[in-house]
């Protein structure tokens, strides 16, 4: 008999023991169910939704622990703590000169959507609703720019600053996000087919079962990475992981640290994670330690973590917090459906000097879902990836990171001690500095003058 009253090594061994087992179930969903292949959803979606549905939070069939949540922030930690180890040594001089209306058009984009989806919330929200939360409003944000990992850090955040509601909120825009990445990145694939306004596809269907199944031939398959230890002395799978859990190890400790010091500066676990990653890929390259890191090993680990914060992050959604705002709740996701599709889609055409189409929906799988959901969409109309959109969006987000590690950090923070607007109004003005920029260095194009 499993006991869900006190939580010890065991429940962690039976969450991980059900949460891959609704993996493998939603693996084997995508590869055999024909409409999921359709709708390209991840098994880490389907996994997450079936644990909300058949656990605790749900019919209660499935016997998970109420930790999810607290894996959700762990796991986030995890993938931070990853990212540096596998980011390529680029000068920003080199980033301004290849992509430097990539950039523009990036930063604009998570700029204007916490921004103007803020300010919605402040005003037409709370004045409809006026009991709501100041923060409601970014909690699209939260989960459309920044996915369940953003939804978890900064729900974790808020929980921690008395706002236990918010991780909830995040992870349901989060998850309504990746449909409509998807379902809604579908149907604008098909029409710029039928209409012209893709580069290298002209049909929607003439798509490799790879893409649909997720499965690999043997003849497609690629490495995960190379062995840079000897297994006699430790596996370099060891090696690695063990490289990621001390950088968010490490990142845990100066968070309490911070908080011991200054008890009302509750400094996220993933932004620290992620700083002395940074700190520690500077140290490494300028020792011999870089060369036994596999990059590619570190960024597989990266997205294990994510496959699997996904599951537990929508497998812990409160359904009481999301009936109790379900009325505000759909009119910020429509407002917010109509907000990403005009920043995507209008900037997209001009501050893109070729492929524009192919840039922008990689932006719209990306601002809407996940990275993974934009590379997915991607190689829907650029299956050989010619357009070079993902090695642009590759090197324009080198500058973007610490920007947004910045935003997410201190979001909550600000919004508990009343200057969540002061906030938001720089964001605005911050992204109009940026057009300015794009102006004034030529990267703003009319669309009938673009090259392709």
């Amino acid at each position: 008999m499993i006991d869900l009253t006190h939580f010890n090594p065991w429940s962690l061994f039976t969450d991980l023991g059900f949460i891959s087992i609704l993996l493998l179930i939603g693996k084997l969903l995508r590869v055999k169910v024909k409409i999921i292949q359709q709708l390209f959803i991840p098994p880490s979606l389907i996994a997450g939704l079936l644990g909300l549905a058949f656990g605790p939070n749900g019919l209660g069939w499935i016997p998970l622990s109420n930790e999810l949540g607290t894996y959700a922030a762990i796991l986030i930690a995890l993938v931070f703590g990853a990212l540096p180890l596998s980011s390529p040594d680029v000068s920003l001089k080199e980033v301004a000169q290849r992509v430097g209306p990539m950039w523009a058009y990036a930063q604009i984009g998570m700029l204007l959507q916490w921004a103007i989806m803020g300010l919605f919330g402040l005003t037409v929200i709370k004045w409809i609703w006026p009991d709501l939360n100041d923060a409601f409003g970014i909690m699209l944000p939260t989960g459309f720019y920044g996915g369940h990992g953003t939804a978890a850090a900064i729900g974790t955040a808020f929980n921690e600053l008395g706002w236990d509601e918010a991780q909830s909120l995040g992870m349901t825009t989060a998850t309504v996000g990746i449909i409509c990445a998807i379902i809604g990145g579908l149907f604008i694939v098909k029409w710029a087919a039928r209409h012209k306004q893709t580069a290298f596809i002209s049909d929607f269907d003439d798509l490799p079962d790879e893409l649909r199944s997720g499965l690999l031939p043997e003849d497609k398959r690629d490495s995960i990475g190379e062995a840079t230890t000897s297994s006699i002395s430790i596996d370099s799978l060891t090696f690695h992981t063990a490289l990621v859990f001390v950088v968010a190890f490490l990142g845990y400790i100066a968070s309490q640290g911070v908080k011991g010091i200054f008890p009302a500066l509750e400094l996220p676990v993933f932004s620290c994670a992620f700083i002395i990653g940074l700190v520690l890929k500077k140290l490494f390259d300028v020792t011999t330690v870089s060369r036994y890191i596999c990059p590619q090993t570190t960024q597989r680990l990266s997205s294990a973590f994510t496959d699997i914060l996904v599951a537990c992050g929508v497998a812990s959604i409160k359904l009481g917090v999301i009936v109790k705002y379900a009325v505000p709740l759909i009119v910020l996701i429509l407002a917010g459906i109509v907000v990403v599709f005009f920043i995507t889609f209008y900037f997209g055409r001009r501050l893109s000097k070729t492929f524009w189409f192919e840039r922008s929906i990689f932006a719209w799988g990306w601002w809407t879902g996940t990275m993974a959901m934009g590379i997915a969409l991607l190689r829907i109309v650029d299956p050989k990836l010619a357009s070079k959109a993902m090695d642009d969006y590759a090197m324009a987000y080198l500058p973007i990171a610490p920007i947004e590690i910045l935003l997410i950090t201190f979001v909550p923070i600000l919004f508990v001690n009343g200057m969540g607007l002061w906030l938001l109004i720089g964001c605005l003005i911050l992204s109009l500095l940026i057009l300015l920029l794009a102006w004034k260095m030529g990267w703003w194009l009319h669309p009938g003058k673009r090259q392709a």
